[in-house]
């Protein structure tokens, strides 16, 4: 800047009470008040906390150091960045070594940072680490307490400011992604003095606005959009309010959090169900484009008008299928007289058959039976004979005829044993030529023991037991 080409004042004198003023070009102005600084201060040793910070692709860091009573803009190129020992972030108590300048095409104020020195944790900073642990410690960012995104919300809740940025921003995502979506502001201040307070009157007034609605059987807030844009940790304090977590968490509905930039975080976002990176971001978050939804829809009724062809083709072909097998009345009954015919033909055949079978065993029969007859009657004959022969050789005359007499009373009763008879009685003796009349004069027994005279009993002919002696 110093090497910049000075213009000739003189030509741009006037006189103004009698005093003679030089009129400055303001980068020229700039640059003389950066050698009157640099020539005073520089080097100089600043205290304070950070706040702001960011670093740009470039690797050059942008920020501010603050205390109670002001705060200064601060630039650390990328060569100075890179011999840092710590990343530097918000809320840090650092000590900078650097060298006032002004930034001429702002007209700005600010520390060129040659290096960094950590002084502590800031009072800010400090504070929220402390809350943060003690609503952790509560089980407030537990996820298993945390709850869904409704799928298709139709009233949605929105508390931030009404001047703000991040309103427009969501305003605009709705009404661009879902239009038919109700949305029910809530107005509050996000930032400074009594911004906490006006927060958690906004989340009191949504869910009034939902007690409401059930009583009037209206559709009752689905899910509240709690967003602001970014800022430094004093412009985002209002958030790491510990009332207005304890709010987030008993909220009747699920809470999205869009407060600050990607790298901000609050105490509400760690609190809330959903926490997205910016405002835009969290009305995204809750709904899909209508464009999405219809082509869901499409893609679902083609889905069903397949299903429904493929199907209605399916039944075309069943269908097709039984008309072959019926086949036409006509065709059908001549086929069946077809069949009729042929099966009268087969029983014809077969009573013919059967005929001629039946015919051919007579023939047979006939020629076989005087034989099989004869030859029946000739054994027939001789079972007889060996059964005649047989009782022959039974019969008492034969037994007479070998010597033998029969003893009969005068009743024809046989007489076998002498117990049967007394003495003086009348007795008949049958021999093999006649009969004797003959009178019992004594009974004898055998003088043998009782068991000799059983044993040879037992042992004489068969026909001996009949009265024959």
């Amino acid at each position: 800047m110093a090497e910049q080409n000075i213009m000739n004042t003189e030509d741009f004198s006037f006189s103004i009470k009698n005093t003679h003023l030089a009129v400055w070009n303001v980068g020229q102005l700039c640059i003389a008040l950066a050698k009157a600084l640099e020539q005073q201060f520089n080097p100089v040793l600043v205290k304070g906390e950070i706040s702001g910070f960011m670093r740009a692709a470039s690797g050059h860091c942008y920020f501010s150091l603050k205390d109670a009573q002001g705060q200064l803009r601060c630039a650390m190129f990328k060569r100075a960045a890179s011999q840092l020992d710590f990343p530097p972030k918000n809320g840090d108590l650092v000590e900078l070594r650097g060298k006032i300048d002004v930034y001429a095409p702002r007209g700005d104020l600010q520390l060129i940072v040659e290096n960094i020195k950590q002084a502590g944790l800031g009072t800010l900073f400090e504070q929220f680490m402390l809350l943060k642990s003690q609503l952790e410690q509560q089980g407030l960012f537990e996820q298993s307490r945390k709850r869904s995104l409704p799928l298709m919300p139709k009233t949605v809740g929105l508390i931030t400011s009404l001047g703000a940025a991040a309103l427009r921003d969501v305003a605009s995502t709705l009404a661009r992604r879902v239009p038919h979506i109700k949305v029910i502001m809530a107005a509050a201040s996000v930032q400074g003095a009594g911004a906490a307070q006006e927060l958690l009157k906004a989340f009191d007034n949504l869910e009034q606005y939902n007690l409401s609605a059930q009583k009037n059987n209206q559709p009752p807030i689905d899910v509240i959009l709690l967003v602001r844009g970014g800022g430094s940790i004093e412009d985002l304090w209002s958030f790491n309010n510990e009332q207005l977590a304890h709010k987030i968490a008993n909220c009747s509905v699920p809470v999205v959090t869009g407060v600050g930039h990607e790298t901000d975080f609050t105490i509400a976002d760690f609190v809330a169900d959903v926490r997205a990176a910016t405002p835009t971001a969290a009305a995204e978050l809750i709904c899909e484009p209508t464009q999405a939804w219809r082509s869901v829809l499409v893609q679902l009724n083609q889905r069903m008008l397949d299903a429904l062809y493929r199907r209605i083709d399916q039944q075309e072909m069943n269908l097709d299928r039984l008309l072959a097998r019926l086949g036409r009345p006509s065709n059908r009954l001549a086929t069946q007289a077809q069949h009729l015919a042929q099966l009268a033909h087969q029983l014809q055949l077969g009573a013919s058959r059967h005929l001629q079978n039946q015919q051919h065993l007579q023939n047979n029969y006939a020629k076989i039976l005087p034989a099989l007859t004869q030859a029946q009657l000739a054994h027939s004959q001789n079972k007889i004979d060996s059964l005649s022969a047989q009782l022959e050789m039974l019969s008492p005359h034969k037994v007479i005829a070998r010597g033998y007499a029969r003893l009969e009373n005068t009743t024809g009763h046989a007489i076998s044993s002498i117990a049967e008879v007394k003495a003086g009685q009348k007795l008949d003796v049958l021999l093999q030529d006649g009969k004797l009349k003959v009178g019992v004069e004594a009974l004898l027994p055998h003088m043998t023991s009782s068991h000799s005279s059983q044993q040879n009993f037992a042992n004489a002919p068969e026909s001996a037991s009949d009265g024959l002696f």
